[in-house]
């Protein structure tokens, strides 16, 4: 019963902290004027965009322009129905969608993490979208996912078991060893645990099968761009030309990094597992870098580097007005700008200027703002409620307390 009582107090104060946060945003305008540069919005989103948005690859930071973005230009987002995921890991439907909100003809931008299904996907949005997403190496991307998902993802927790009766061994090293021992196709929440880009982009992430090329083709046809993060300023100019966007309205800072602490040094015997067991994943990186390049040699190499550079200026500005302390543990942080924490790792945050103006402060608020904060923002923004996750345990949670006091009342 007191165990009962805290959690719903518990449940209650973390929906009154989610109220004041959204508060806090909805008075703080989107308009900015750090170091010179002017907002404006005036212009509507035109053509809509899907982002997919993919696993540990820098998603989070491209997602948050893009919820920049579309507030300022007043789009529509096509929002998870229940949460911040469209039931992964399950292959996205149509239906995990939420409702068309009143007066919106159509959705503007989908980026909420999902497993793709091309089909699906192009009858939520508009013909004329524009498709995109981003890959990264195949290596630092499976480290992170690893360390990330340690305790979430049933191979890797398994093997994090192990490690602990093992001496002098990581739990990343005690799973490639054997990944087979560990990782079992048929269990639903390992879908991460092998090829993870592959299994994003909806593929047959286990083996090479006959479907693979054709699959690829598609995915080549679709996606107007496919980012590199080891490319991120140019893979930004390139998205900068395709949504028709200026270097100031591309500033970025790089969301959800976890502290050096967290980073598993890879030396070359655990690097070439990693390929080995994500020999999938290192094929499609390498076709879409291909695919990048020549794309950049359509561009021009020349005029992208002098774009990369004008970008990388402004961005410098702008975080140079917006970000006081970068790297900031969360214990630091107030709620507001407070990553999601795992209990693997420590994903560190910003600490935003002091002696801002209002409008000021609503931009670089925004600019360093973690995606669960801003999709529930957004969310409210677009239908004037919480998300129904935030009601779902609520409501158990009162039930739970209501039997409880029905039975002591009861005896």
């Amino acid at each position: 019963s007191r165990e009962m009582t805290f959690r719903w107090l518990a449940t209650q104060f973390w929906r009154y902290r989610m109220a004041v946060l959204l508060l806090t945003l909805g008075v703080t305008s989107l308009d900015s004027h750090v170091n010179g540069y002017n907002m404006q919005m005036t212009r509507k989103i035109s053509p809509p965009v899907a982002f997919l948005k993919t696993h540990k690859t820098g998603s989070s930071t491209v997602q948050n322009l893009l919820f920049r973005m579309g507030e300022r230009e007043g789009a529509t987002f096509a929002f998870p129905y229940y949460t911040y995921q469209f039931s992964y890991p399950d292959k996205f439907r149509a239906e995990f969608v939420d409702e068309l909100p009143d007066g919106a003809s159509q959705f503007d931008i989908i980026c909420s993490h999902m497993r793709l299904d091309l089909g699906q996907l192009k009858q939520v949005m508009p013909p004329n979208t524009i498709y995109f997403t981003i890959l990264r190496d195949p290596l630092q991307t499976f480290e992170s996912i690893f360390s990330y998902y340690a305790s979430t993802i049933p191979a890797f927790t398994l093997a994090k078991k192990a490690a602990e009766a093992a001496e002098n061994k990581s739990a990343l090293s005690l799973f490639l060893e054997s990944p087979e021992s560990y990782w079992d196709p048929k269990e639903h929440g390992n879908g991460l645990g092998k090829n993870p880009m592959s299994f994003d982009l909806g593929l047959n992430s286990q083996q090479w099968n006959s479907s693979w090329p054709a699959d690829l083709t598609l995915l080549e046809e679709t996606f107007q761009l496919v980012m590199i993060a080891e490319h991120f300023d140019e893979s930004l100019v390139l998205l900068g030309a395709l949504l028709k966007l200026q270097p100031e309205e591309l500033a970025y800072v790089r969301l959800n990094a976890r502290s050096t602490q967290d980073v598993t040094q890879l030396d070359d015997k655990i690097k070439a597992r990693i390929r080995s067991w994500n020999n999938l994943d290192v094929v499609l990186y390498d076709f879409f870098v291909q695919l990048f390049w020549e794309k950049a040699e359509q561009y021009g190499l020349k005029r992208l580097k002098m774009e990369v550079a004008r970008l990388r200026a402004s961005t410098e500005r702008i975080r140079q007005g917006c970000v006081a302390r970068e790297g900031v543990p969360p214990g630091e942080l107030e709620d507001l700008v407070r990553p999601w924490q795992t209990d693997t790792v420590t994903i560190l945050g910003y600490q935003v200027q002091g002696n801002l103006t209002q409008q000021e402060l609503g931009f670089c608020v925004r600019l360093v703002l973690p995606e669960l904060q801003y999709h529930a923002h957004l969310y409210f923004q677009q239908y004037g409620r919480d998300m129904r996750a935030t009601f779902r345990p609520l409501r158990l949670l009162l039930e739970e307390v209501k039997d409880v006091v029905c039975s002591c009342n009861c005896q």
